[in-house]
């Protein structure tokens, strides 16, 4: 039977009391508390009484009249942790809960995000920031999988190319053109290494010692090899200046623009400027070939993510240089001061001092220069052993971060690499069309509307992508909401 009612038919909401059972988890709550939140869904169930059948069942998925008990088919885990907000005025997401599906049981519920705790924002924003990864990759898979006839002959032949030189793994033969690039960049470091052995160099007509024309004919085919490769990336590249503005395409130019400025220089010195000021010019270009060395992380993803835990490690980093700074300053300071006593002092100045306590407190110690007096020596000691804590401190962090990311890629990579087997399966039965324009929303809903859209839905079927280490047992599936 349906709860007393007033005499205008209302219902007395501060004394309603209420069960609801989520997934066989029975919860008893009161009309005072619910209506503290009047737009969640189970406010609203406080006044759908009076409503009859039709009001309940728009909220719930089934409604005993004898208990006066609501039935929901959702995930009684998520459901414990949100209804804190009538009781504490604040979620708090339990380890061991997938974020996005607790997201949807809060849009369920009827609760807003900004009731969930901060540090949970935080692990949440994590979880989208990887899907959204996952949807960039798979994107880019498909783009490489599909073939549009309407495209020119010139179009195709592009596709082909930028797949074969910037996809190792999408063929035998595009493995070998990596494998390739890799020796290049190995031998060029090499030859310009053993370029600068005295015995492996020979004495010009003028008495200039020259590298040895059998390594300069290496170098220029290191040289036309790199040149190949980048202007064939550059033709085929389908957005020519994100191409030429990124970071790795820069250091493909510096690392072969110097040897084309020096055959230039070399050919017109005599005729432009002095012999001598030339070959300064030369030699001063030559030094960027050691740009070259940075082509190896285009093939290494361990570079890769070093080069972003360090980024990640700004913090650290900078509270490690500030450390250094300050202990150099100080020690410096007293290690100048307390050794002015000694006649043969090495420490003549305090900026003098600065290379002593670097090389200190770093724990490198050439020796040249040492403190004498037994102050010295104490102050030596010291500082020795706060450069030690001072450098021990950050590294924790930044392995952690190292760590962490390099798990993620391979996570994701993973993750690409199922929906690619997933795409093949469906292209095999005809499928492939509805799930490119599933993925391609996906794609579209990152960039053009926010995360927390109704389109992007969470199932577990299918294809299942790991997103949290720690969490294996959790899995879930990218799709969109038809």
């Amino acid at each position: 039977r349906f709860p007393d009612v007033d005499s205008d038919g209302s219902v007395k909401s501060e004394e309603m009391e209420i069960v609801v059972n989520v997934g066989g988890v029975r919860q008893v709550f009161y009309g005072d508390n619910l209506n503290q939140f009047p737009e969640t869904r189970l406010a609203e169930l406080v006044n759908c009484l009076s409503g009859g059948y039709d009001s309940i069942f728009s909220l719930c998925d089934d409604y005993d009249p004898g208990k006066r008990e609501f039935y929901f088919d959702r995930d009684p885990d998520a459901f414990k942790c949100i209804i804190d907000v009538y009781y504490f005025g604040e979620i708090h997401m339990k380890k061991g809960i997938c974020p996005i599906c607790f997201k949807n049981e809060m849009e369920f519920w009827k609760v807003d995000l900004q009731f969930l705790d901060d540090c949970c924002k935080a692990h949440l924003s994590e979880k989208k920031e990887e899907l959204e990864e996952i949807a960039r990759r798979v994107q880019l898979i498909l783009d490489d999988l599909g073939v549009d006839a309407s495209e020119s002959r010139w179009k195709k032949c592009q596709k082909c190319i930028w797949k074969f030189l910037e996809k190792p793994e999408s063929s035998y033969p595009a493995r070998v053109i990596a494998v390739l690039s890799f020796l290049f960049i190995l031998i060029s470091s090499v030859v310009m290494c053993v370029g600068t052995i005295p015995d492996l160099q020979v004495v010009d007509a003028e008495g200039n010692r020259m590298e040895h024309p059998t390594l300069d004919s290496i170098e220029t085919a290191c040289i036309g090899w790199f040149t190949m490769e980048y202007v064939l990336r550059l033709i085929s590249s389908p957005n020519k200046l994100h191409f030429a503005l990124s970071f790795m395409n820069i250091v493909d130019v510096l690392a072969i623009l110097p040897f084309y400025v020096s055959l230039t220089l070399t050919h017109l010195g005599a005729k432009l400027m002095e012999l001598s000021n030339v070959q300064q010019a030369v030699q001063a270009l030559r030094i960027m070939r050691i740009a070259r060395i940075f082509k190896l992380a285009r093939h290494s993803s361990g570079l890769q993510t070093l080069t972003y835990a360090l980024k990640r490690s700004f913090k650290e980093l900078g509270l490690l240089l500030m450390y250094l700074a300050v202990g150099i300053f100080v020690f410096s300071a007293l290690g100048y001061t307390m050794e002015q006593s000694h006649p043969e002092t090495l420490f003549k100045s305090i900026p003098q001092s600065f290379w002593w306590a670097i090389i200190t407190m770093t724990t490198v110690g050439y020796g040249d220069i040492y403190p004498k007096t037994t102050l010295g020596k104490l102050n030596a000691a010291i500082s020795f052993l706060c450069g030690v804590i001072a450098i021990a401190l950050p590294i924790h962090p930044i392995i952690n971060n190292f760590v962490r990311y390099y798990n993620k890629q391979r996570v994701l990579e993973t993750a690409a690499k199922h929906e690619l087997e997933l795409m093949e399966l469906n292209s095999a039965e005809g499928k492939a069309a509805g799930s490119r324009s599933e993925l391609e929303d996906l794609s579209r809903e990152s960039k053009e509307g926010p995360f927390y859209s109704s389109r992007i839905k969470v199932s577990h079927s299918d294809t299942f992508i790991h997103l949290l280490s720690e969490e294996k047992h959790h899995r879930t599936r990218l799709q969109s909401c038809k």
